[in-house]
């Protein structure tokens, strides 16, 4: 019995329709922006394996850092207990991040790193006496599965099931020079109420790589702080060089209270997650008090191998050479963006920093139900690329050590697709 067979008797695979979904792909071997199968066949991992992957797979120098970590210290209670690897990452991080971030809360992945974020927010206007129970959030927004991260991201088919279950929450359209004024207004109408304000900065990922300008959503933060109201952002996806800048955030005026990060945190060794947030909040949980404790954690919080391979990551991340890679892609795409961005089949190219998104033509709204998204997935997994379209919006979102060649390669099949489909 091959791998393949073995997985179909034993697995659930995520956003997998398990009975009309092909067969999985068995992967042996990674190296650089390559995966290989059992057969040798090779492709490019244009996607980062969901979106994790930040310098390549198998990396040399994140594998020796866990390794040696393995041997010194798997794991151990976080609670009334610390480690070299964690203190440091949060030092490290919090040195990189905007100056009004202070403290650093371990968790598993993005979900959970949400999880803590609304709860914080929560709690802090609970441990004060006047608390509010409503969340402002972005309409088509996604920020994790778990329930508290869904309740927060749009409704869609993924929701449907739980809606009922789901808290409450205030939608509003992305910001922009026709709304701002409206959407100020209308935190302003419910402040009393609203706890907090969650966004993903700049880029929308699940919600299709929607993008939106950094100066609106300065005035609707600034506006947020002016009304005492609390803000997360979720660069879960946009953190560690995503966007051209080391974080989103790193575009924008304003300062958050909160920051939510995973995926490319360990070079997408391995899950962590991390909320960071302001002294200010943080003080609020201080009392002699047990009740205003912040009660979160996760049996591997602050796992110290997964903080090691963080560490290695944020070397690598910090090096001239990766800063050089993330311009080069950056630059690479938007000469591409020019060169296919009145083609007839697309609807519009977006990019900003190392990703770049295609939308097709489909005389309606985005469906990740769409039949396109299946003829454009395996037509370039004939291509030897993965490339994992959200409906009908083709995008690429590499490892920093692609390749100028394998960049051209991708670009080369996309408009062979264009002609195509």
């Amino acid at each position: 019995m091959n791998l393949v067979e073995r997985d179909l008797k034993v697995i659930w695979h995520p956003y997998t329709q398990m009975q009309t979904a092909a067969p999985p792909i068995p992967i042996v071997k990674g190296e650089g922006v390559v995966l290989f199968d059992e057969n040798g066949e090779a492709y490019i991992d244009a996607v980062s394996s969901w979106w994790v992957n930040i310098h390549g797979h198998s990396h040399p120098y994140i594998a020796q850092k866990v390794a040696e970590q393995l041997l010194k210290l798997e794991h151990v209670i976080f609670a009334g207990f610390t480690h070299e690897g964690a203190v440091e990452l949060a030092e490290r991080l919090l040195a990189i991040l905007p100056n009004n971030q202070s403290k650093v809360f371990y968790s598993d992945n993005g979900s959970t790193a949400i999880e803590v974020a609304i709860k914080m927010c929560l709690q802090y206007w609970h441990n004060q006496g006047m608390p509010r129970t409503k969340v402002l959030a972005l309409k088509n927004a996604y920020h994790g599965d778990t329930f508290g991260a869904m309740a927060v991201s749009g409704r869609s088919a993924f929701t449907n099931v739980f809606e009922s279950l789901l808290f409450e929450v205030e939608f509003i359209d992305l910001p922009d020079a026709n709304n701002i004024e409206s959407i100020k207004s209308q935190v302003s109408s419910i402040k009393t109420d609203l706890a907090c304000f969650i966004f993903e900065p700049l880029l929308q990922g699940s919600g299709g790589m929607l993008m939106y300008e950094a100066e609106y959503l300065d005035q609707l933060m600034a506006h947020c702080r002016a009304e005492n109201v609390l803000t997360i952002a979720d660069e879960v996806l946009t953190g560690f060089g995503r966007t051209g800048k080391r974080f989103a955030c790193d575009h924008l005026q304003q300062q958050p209270d909160i920051m939510c990060f995973s995926k490319g945190l360990t070079g997408g060794t391995m899950a962590l997650g991390v909320t960071t947030c302001t002294q200010a909040i943080y003080d609020a949980f201080l009392s002699d008090d047990k009740l205003k404790t912040l009660f979160h954690g996760h049996s591997f919080t602050a796992n110290p191998i997964a903080c090691a391979a963080a560490l290695a990551s944020m070397d690598l991340f910090l090096s001239p050479e990766t800063m050089e890679n993330i311009q080069r892609i950056e630059e690479r795409h938007a000469r591409f963006a020019l060169k296919i961005g009145h083609h007839p089949k697309l609807k519009e190219v977006r990019q900003i920093g190392t990703i770049i998104a295609m939308e097709w033509e489909t005389g309606g709204q985005t469906s990740y139900f769409s039949n396109l998204r299946d003829k454009l997935y395996q037509h370039f997994l004939k291509a030897g690329i993965i490339l994992r379209p959200l409906g009908n919006v083709l995008y690429i979102l590499p490892p920093y050590c692609i390749s100028n060649e394998q960049l051209d390669y991708i670009y080369t099949e996309i408009e062979a697709a264009l002609e195509i489909f």
